[in-house]
Formats: structure tokens, C-alpha cells, sequence
């Protein structure tokens, strides 16, 4: 039988990895929401996603020695999103703005210069980016347009036309006469029955 195509990145990981606190099924889980995470953004080469998953691992191990309460997915998850952050706003000269901005910055110029495909052991690492993956991100960055300027509008009256003028004063005459209402909704009564007869002969 055949291994999982997952089972070497697991058993790379196992062999490294040795968290003081918290058991294997939760770090397993911690290690599939890791992993499901980095596919989110199109990270597919397996060698890459192990490195970077036990990177996240061993940093979300430290803050749940420190927190034996927390659970080890929500750590990772968390460890991820900072890593993300951070790399994203070296990448995009960004490191001043909040984390919503470069969230958004971050994975919509990756997505858009194909980081993950092009560079596909680039994401995440710091010391060995070319130099055309962040030019090709910070090409891709969204530019804050002009600042918004307030301005007036005037309300001006709207011109229907002529006819609808004169059906709103037709409506306010008919109004104005009950007995004129009246009668008028009797011809049109008499109207569709002669309508019907004329139909059934």
C-alpha cells in the first residue's frame, strides 16, 4: 500500500519536532490548518509548506508552553497571520500600516504577480527573495488614490414631462369630486363586463 502523499512532510516534521505541551492530535490539527492555510494562497510545493508549517509550529509551540489552556490550531493560526504580516510588510515597504491594509496589499499583489507559482519557495523567506518577485509585488500594490474632497450638490426640480402633469391633475380633480370618482369607476365596471360578453359570445 501506498503512503499518503502527505505522510513524508509528517514524518519530516515528527522527526523535528517535539512540543513540550499539548498532545500529537491536537498539534496534527494544528499542522492541518497550517497546511490548509498556505494551499488558501496557492502554496503547493510540499518541501516549502513543511519548512514553513514547522516554522509556524515551533512558534506557536513557545506561546503555548507559555499557555497550556490555548489551543494549539488558534496559536497557529495566529503565528501564520504574523509571519504573514510581517514578511508582507517588508515586501511592500508597508510597516507602519495597519494590519487590514497589508493583509489586503499583501495577497492581492501575490495574487496578482503569481508569486506563488513564479517564486514558489520565495513566500515567507527572508533571506533568499529575488529581486524581480518584489519588484512584481510592490508593482502590484494598490495605489491610495487622491484624498476625498467635499462637495455640494444642489437639489433641482425634476421634469417629468407634460403628461405626467397633467394625469397628476386629472388624479387631483377626481379627487377633489367623489361623485365624478364614482361614476368614472362605474364606466370602467360597465366597461370590462362589456368587454367580457363581447368575449364569450
Amino acid at each position: 500500500m501506498n503512503a499518503p502523499e502527505s505522510a513524508p512532510d509528517a514524518f519530516a516534521l515528527s522527526a523535528a519536532f517535539r512540543p513540550a505541551t499539548g498532545t500529537m492530535d491536537e498539534w496534527n490539527a494544528a499542522y492541518v490548518r497550517v497546511e490548509d492555510y498556505l494551499r488558501a494562497h496557492r502554496i503547493h510545493n510540499r518541501l516549502h509548506q513543511s519548512r514553513l508549517i514547522l516554522q509556524v509550529l515551533e512558534r506557536a509551540a513557545v506561546q503555548h508552553a507559555e499557555s497550556p489552556a490555548a489551543n494549539p490550531s488558534a496559536l497557529a493560526a495566529q503565528e501564520v497571520e504574523a509571519l504573514m504580516d510581517a514578511w508582507f510588510a517588508e515586501m511592500l515597504e508597508e510597516r507602519d500600516q495597519p494590519h487590514e491594509r497589508i493583509a489586503v496589499d499583501g495577497r492581492l499583489a501575490l495574487l496578482l504577480c503569481d508569486g506563488a507559482r513564479r517564486w514558489p519557495y520565495a513566500f515567507l523567506d527572508r533571506q533568499k527573495i529575488p529581486a524581480d518577485f518584489t519588484e512584481a509585488m510592490r508593482t502590484g500594490v494598490i495605489q491610495a488614490g487622491p484624498d476625498l474632497a467635499v462637495s455640494s450638490m444642489v437639489p433641482r426640480p425634476i421634469d417629468l414631462g407634460a403628461i405626467p402633469e397633467a394625469a397628476g391633475e386629472t388624479i387631483e380633480t377626481i379627487e377633489k369630486w367623489p361623485i365624478l370618482r364614482t361614476l368614472l369607476l362605474w364606466l370602467m365596471f360597465a366597461g370590462a363586463l362589456a368587454v367580457i360578453f363581447r368575449m364569450t359570445r
